[in-house]
């Protein structure tokens, strides 16, 4: 099997850090699917990647054979690996560590939130207004999870710029820089600890005073489990929205029509919303094998990884019909964005909210808007897939 691009053989050595594969990962994908559904390659100390919805669906719901302690794939892991309670958690103490979180993320819970989050698309609109172009994903969809989960966590908006970077150097850069990643997950430790230790003398109407407050079977949580809490609801709560935002936009900016009909039609957005996340969803998870076992009918082997996309899955054809095309008002979108099994994303009303609210503000304020010319859009590399410059046109 070979790709049109760089890449070739690739059902034994893909690499998603190709250029082709950042890019533009769905003919690649589509091919895999046709020839090898589960790939493999030596790179990474060895990993699979699934590309067939059935076989992502058993790996996420399969905890006996896949461990979630290891969330991304990289070229030297962290040993111990860091713990992000509830994702890293593997069953029986996965359902104590996710069940303490829920009050948080239900609609209700999020519906106090929207006013928040309306008004900083607003502002961020504000400072566009009378320009005759913009970067779309560096001056509105980056800036909008960020403001909000930082309202929720009780920590600094103004710190917003030191999230970012973590963030890239996490799930992007330290990929191949073990260093990096070091670097930056001592800075986080360091920085919500010192966040908890703030809020143990001064309580307020956050998570971190949440967390410091939760007990597990009458215990209150250590510090280690919630300051990894913290690092996810961080990491999680902004780079898959940004990035998700991010597509919309690119989407909107290149298929005129349907930015019209979602400027007639605004109720018509939620629906859409659920196409963009099933057509461009953000996230690539992984597990480790921690027993043998068959996919497919492909074996795994302990001790490797396996790439769980959930964007893959949601182009599998046997699935979804025109799965390689965007419907913005297709009807039964049982997509998988927001994962399957016991790690099902927890944010996913808090995504879906930020992501319908940037969009309803966006096209009330800007309904003509396209690339700007001569426009080079780069895609994120790593675990999310979003937009890192989305040069646009506003009409």
């Amino acid at each position: 099997m070979r790709s049109s691009a760089t890449q070739s053989d690739l059902d034994n050595d893909f690499d998603h850090l190709d250029p082709s594969w950042i890019a533009d990962p769905f003919p690649i994908w589509d091919e895999m699917r046709q020839n090898c559904p589960v790939a493999h390659t030596d790179k990474f100390n060895g990993v699979y990647f699934p590309t067939r919805y059935e076989d992502v669906r058993a790996i996420a719901y399969d905890t006996e054979h896949f461990s979630s302690r290891r969330l991304v794939v990289q070229v030297e892991p962290m040993d111990p690996p860091l713990i992000f309670p509830p994702i890293t958690s593997d069953p029986p103490a996965h359902r104590a560590h996710r069940k303490l979180l829920l009050p948080l993320f239900t609609p209700d819970a999020i519906k106090r939130h929207e006013p928040h989050a309306r008004a900083v698309c607003q502002e961020l609109i504000g400072r566009l207004t009378g320009n005759q172009s913009c970067d779309g994903a560096a001056d509105y969809a980056r800036h909008i999870p960020v403001r909000i989960i930082a309202q929720m966590l009780g920590v600094p908006n103004q710190d917003a710029d030191l999230f970012r970077r973590w963030i890239r150097e996490l799930l992007e850069l330290g990929i191949t820089d073990p260093q990096m990643v070091a670097h930056a997950t001592e800075e986080m430790c360091d920085y919500f600890a010192h966040a908890v230790d703030k809020r143990r003398k001064a309580p307020a109407n956050d998570m971190i005073t949440f967390l410091l407050r939760a007990e597990i079977d009458g215990q209150p949580l250590s510090n280690e489990h919630i300051v990894g809490t913290l690092r996810l609801l961080l990491i999680a709560g902004i780079d898959t929205t940004w990035s998700a935002i991010g597509a919309c936009l690119w989407h909107l900016a290149t298929h005129a029509q349907d930015r019209h009909r979602l400027v007639s039609a605004r109720d018509l957005i939620p629906t859409a919303v659920e196409e963009f996340l099933r057509a461009y969803a953000p996230v690539t998870m992984a597990r480790e094998v921690i027993k043998e076992t068959k996919v497919g009918g492909c074996p795994v082997h302990p001790g490797q990884m396996v790439m769980l996309s959930f964007p893959a899955a949601n182009r599998d054809p046997s699935v979804f019909e025109h799965a390689d095309r965007v419907v913005i008002d297709r009807q039964n979108n049982g997509h998988v964005a927001f994962g399957l099994g016991i790690h099902r994303c927890i944010g996913s009303n808090l995504a879906r909210m930020e992501i319908v609210v940037a969009l309803q503000e966006w096209l009330a304020a800007f309904p003509q808007f396209e690339l700007a010319p001569d426009a080079v859009v780069t895609w994120s590399m790593g675990t999310t897939r979003g937009p890192q410059q989305l040069p646009l046109r506003l009409g």
